[in-house]
């Protein structure tokens, strides 16, 4: 799969991408991702990718023209036409299901914003409008940077153990079990703080009963409006009723 991220700020781009399972996987030739500095698709001297807005206002606005000739060069090198998103918070909120979409596409351009925005022309070239959330960063490229980590997290060989990326949080529209390593039980000031017998049985069936019903709980707990949306099984229906019942014994005791 390939990545081209279009960025006047390389340089906080370039060295998170060569880091962890993205960067092995580049390395390995499984990802191509290339980032591209927007100030070498200008004209001018000053190498000019902003301007004041039409009608006033404050702040600078990123001009269309050197958008429009970094996605003809990425266009051109490309063996299809990719898929152009730009990161914005007026865009779709990012969820593991648009992740699942995107990592479908064989060839993701993502625009970083800047700025006050960049000039609404650019929106004729772009395919979907993402965003990681309800609040503004300075610039896209830390939203880029979580787009393709997510989407790189699915395609075949990136991740080395793909059972991981399967019972990930979110995969089945629940958060992930809790997760445990050794000691089995810590000393001094934290003495008490065990790991769950069953983690320490053996008992592989009742491992997985027990790490299921714990992602239901957590989910119950920490985020209950993705249950609406979850995919359930006869297991987890059944003690998701008992959750329920219980809350309405202590609401209602």
């Amino acid at each position: 799969m390939r990545f081209d991220i279009v960025t006047i700020f390389p340089a906080m781009v370039e060295p998170a991408v060569k880091a962890g399972v993205v960067g092995r996987a580049i390395e390995r030739g499984t990802l191509q991702v290339k980032v591209r500095d927007l100030r070498d698709y200008t004209t001018d001297r000053h190498r000019v990718v902003d301007d004041v807005a039409y009608g006033g206002g404050p702040g600078m606005v990123m001009k269309p023209e050197p958008f429009f000739r970094a996605l003809d060069a990425i266009e051109a090198e490309s063996a299809g036409r990719p898929m152009v998103l730009l990161t914005s918070p007026q865009g779709t909120r990012l969820t593991q299901p648009m992740v699942e979409r995107l990592s479908g596409h064989g060839h993701l351009v993502l625009l970083c914003g800047r700025y006050e925005g960049v000039d609404e022309r650019v929106r004729s070239r772009v395919d979907e409008e993402v965003s990681v959330g309800d609040y503004v960063l300075s610039g896209g490229e830390l939203a880029a940077l979580i787009v393709v980590d997510a989407v790189a997290r699915l395609v075949p060989g990136v991740v080395g153990d793909e059972q991981s990326v399967a019972e990930d949080s979110f995969s089945r529209g629940l958060l992930d079990y809790p997760h445990y390593t050794r000691p089995a039980e810590l000393p001094g000031a934290a003495a008490g703080l065990k790991v769950p017998d069953v983690l320490l049985s053996g008992n592989h069936a009742e491992i997985r009963r027990w790490r299921k019903r714990e992602a239901l709980v957590r989910t119950w707990t920490r985020r209950p409006e993705l249950l609406a949306t979850a995919v359930l099984d006869d297991d987890e229906l059944k003690w998701l009723r008992e959750l329920r019942a219980q809350r309405n014994t202590e609401v209602g005791g």
